[in-house]
């Protein structure tokens, strides 16, 4: 992988699939009115998700008609492994777009920010930035991204009909939660929802992906340890993870279906009362919305809760950012920040609200969610506000590996203890981080 035929071919392929893309351009210049030739054109290059694309186009149409200085023209591309082969090659030379959407986190480590894209340190919206979104967009002591739509949480979402008529409270303690199951229970009820079924898969990894705020906050180091192959999952505090998936499934907490479940299934069990957890990423509370309308207000959303009550936040999973590449230049430069700016604005948020519905907090401090998102929502938020929120490990380390969720699942379903799984995704990783050249491995 590593020969000049083999990159050459990579390149080749991108730049086909970006010509492939070009249809899915605005086109003509997105709103705006009155002639192109009189200002500067500034590309914008998003995936080609229909989401992605439709707010795109709305953030363009509406900086164009704010001013008549630049016109931006927004040109997509798709997801995925070859979306990222066409961000690559096209920093490599030289022909990005002078704003483009990409990942925030280790995912941004791999584009070389220092060499390849613009600081934003000296931006007037800089300092409304969360934390959080700003530790994922630093590299050597420079920061490089502005937010681009919302953020989102991993916990649990849980029932709050049941809570209300058992009497429970949000538990700050695993001891809490796992007295809350019992509870659960003895009423009747499935404790903690489950799927694992075909498509699902991925929901597995909710207890250990989502405990990472504990495990961060019980060593602050541990991330970096982690990527230099100085700190193990077999190992406190990251075991803890495995440990919570195999606590829940020898009490008898889960759903004896969860082999089977799918998510729109489990998110059926929450809403309509059967059960009152479900380990899942905040965002899926749009389902809960489109499939449960009416039940809806009933569901609420906590961090995985730890050891430790006073500690006691959320772990998040930071927007992308919006990036401007060094080869963007006076005026195209101007004008990519100049729309940037736009983007992270009042007039930016409305649009965000107009267009999408938020899955948590936005980066930016100074935009909010409407007041009539779903109660989850409103829960992921506050931990937001109250800084007491920590990014994902995937945010501050590019060492994850290709078989954890299958791995987990043998813990979930007493094919496997803890202990025993957590060793085997050490091995996993171990893979994976000699793949990426990391030292140390």
């Amino acid at each position: 992988m590593h020969s000049k035929l083999v990159r050459a071919v990579v390149a080749a392929g991108a730049a086909m699939a970006l010509v492939a893309t070009a249809g899915c351009q605005s086109g003509s210049l997105a709103g705006g009115g009155g002639a192109s030739g009189s200002r500067t054109q500034i590309r914008f290059l998003n995936t080609n998700d229909k989401t992605s694309v439709e707010l795109s186009e709305a953030m363009a149409k509406a900086f164009n008609e704010s001013q008549s200085s630049y016109q931006v023209v927004v040109e997509s591309r798709p997801g995925g492994g070859d979306g990222d082969n066409i961000v690559k090659t096209r920093l490599s030379t030289g022909e990005m777009a002078e704003v483009f959407v990409y990942n925030s986190g280790s995912l941004m480590q791999a584009i070389k920010p220092a060499q390849n894209l613009q600081p934003v340190d000296d931006q007037p919206w800089f300092a409304d930035a969360r934390k959080d979104f700003v530790a994922a967009t630093e590299a050597d002591g420079k920061h490089y991204g502005a937010p681009w739509a919302s953020g989102g949480g991993g916990g649990i979402m849980y029932n709050k009909k049941i809570y209300a008529d058992l009497g429970l409270q949000v538990p700050q303690t695993w001891d809490q939660f796992m007295a809350n199951n019992a509870a659960v229970k003895a009423a009747g009820k499935v404790g903690v929802i489950q799927s694992y079924g075909q498509g699902s898969t991925w929901t597995s990894q909710l207890f250990l992906l989502g405990d990472y705020h504990n495990v961060a906050a019980a060593d602050p180091a541990w991330a970096e340890k982690y990527t230099a192959n100085k700190a193990k999952y077999a190992d406190q505090p990251a075991v803890a993870g495995f440990q919570k998936t195999e606590d829940v499934y020898k009490a008898g907490y889960i759903n004896s279906d969860a082999p089977a479940t799918t998510t729109e299934q489990a998110v059926a069990k929450l809403a309509n009362g059967e059960g009152a957890h479900y380990p899942i990423l905040s965002g899926v509370i749009d389902t809960v919305k489109r499939n449960h309308p009416d039940q809806v207000a009933d569901i609420g959303f906590f961090g995985i809760p730890g050891p430790d009550a006073a500690k006691a936040g959320l772990t998040t999973w930071v927007p992308s950012g919006m990036y401007i590449p060094t080869s963007a230049s006076g005026a195209k430069l101007e004008g990519a920040r100049a729309f940037v700016s736009f983007v992270q604005s009042a007039q930016g948020c409305a649009i965000y609200n107009k267009e999408t519905l938020p899955t948590g907090a936005y980066a930016m401090t100074t935009c909010q969610v409407p007041s009539d998102v779903p109660q989850a929502i409103k829960d992921v938020v506050a931990y937001s506000d109250a800084g007491k929120t920590t990014p994902a490990l995937e945010f501050s380390s590019p060492v994850k590996g290709p078989n954890l969720e299958h791995i987990i699942i043998t813990v979930g379903t007493g094919q496997s203890t803890a202990a025993a799984a957590a060793a085997r995704y050490d091995e996993d990783v171990k893979k994976q981080a000699q793949q990426l050249g990391l030292p140390g491995w």
